[in-house]
């Protein structure tokens, strides 16, 4: 008996030095996740007018522009896949990598050969796992990224885009990434980034609607190739970061939950540290007596 209560003791002690790991790392997304939130509320109306304007020059102008002409026969599209680079966020990288398989998936399945690109160590490990080949990789950023890798991930995509097709370019560009809604709800989300689609809500014209008059200083195509990089970089990192405070939100959420795992497991121990307690003082009060009434028998 005595041997099973110190059992019970030690996982008392391991379970208690866990819910401090788990607390502390609960506080700490806690705390992040604010100024996550901040940079996703200061990003998104940017990314949002820019994308507008990029839309309005691209349908109004009659210039046919590399990053928004629709190519007749798609043969090669390249995802970017934004996960996490570390773990112990709960369903976080798994749903968006699982959100990419599917993707990935049917782009195969309209006969298109898919290029990956992976953001965090997490989709690096999977791919790597199952030997996979994948074109590029970035990593060591992914709950605080900044513009400047951003801008790297867009120019390699563009480029990329840009390029022949015999020469390893691709036809399309796809993104997948952790949309974040709300403390509570964080959603995988798709994106086609290139060739650029008209603005989400935008209605088209009635024919008789009188349509807006746009001038382009000095021309609608150098217009185009000085706002679609911005474009492009600014919608990578609204993506990002969405991403980090998704993936902030998760850990948290993980984190609460394995605090009070561990605090009904002290109590589940406790308990039956108390009834292993119990039952041994109940067998050594049974074994004075039955000593004293042998002694008793005897004299």
């Amino acid at each position: 008996m005595g041997a099973q209560t110190r059992v019970y003791r030690q996982r008392i002690r391991a379970v208690n030095s866990t819910k401090k790991i788990t607390r502390a790392m609960e506080l700490i997304a806690a705390s992040r996740v604010v100024k996550a939130q901040q940079r996703v509320r200061e990003s998104s109306p940017y990314a949002r007018a820019l994308t507008r304007a990029v839309s309005a020059v691209a349908t109004f102008s009659n210039v046919d522009h590399p990053l928004t002409t629709e190519k007749d026969d798609v043969k090669r599209a390249a995802v970017l896949v934004i996960s996490s680079d570390r773990g112990l966020a709960g369903a976080y990288s798994s749903s968006v990598i699982r959100e990419s398989e599917k993707l990935i998936g049917e782009l195969r399945e309209q006969g298109k050969e898919v290029v990956p690109y992976l953001v965090g160590r997490k989709a690096v490990s999977y791919y790597k796992f199952r030997k996979r080949e994948y074109a590029q990789e970035w990593t060591g950023f992914t709950d605080q990224p900044t513009f400047e890798i951003a801008r790297e991930i867009g120019e390699t995509l563009v480029a990329r885009f840009v390029q022949p097709e015999d020469e390893g370019g691709v036809d399309e560009v796809h993104v997948v990434f952790t949309r974040f809604v709300n403390m509570v709800t964080q959603e995988p989300d798709v994106i086609r980034m290139l060739p650029l689609e008209v603005v989400e809500g935008e209605e088209a014209p009635e024919p008789d609607d009188v349509l807006p008059l746009y001038e382009f200083e000095p021309s609608a195509e150098q217009v185009l190739d000085a706002l679609l990089p911005k474009y492009v970089s600014a919608r990578i990192f609204n993506c990002l970061l969405q991403a980090a405070a998704s993936e902030l939100a998760s850990r948290q959420r993980a984190m609460k939950s394995a605090t009070d795992n561990a605090e009904e497991l002290v109590k589940k121990y406790t308990r039956l540290a108390n009834q292993a307690r119990q039952a041994e003082i109940t067998q050594e009060i049974s074994e004075i007596v039955g000593g004293a009434s042998a002694l008793a028998d005897a004299s």
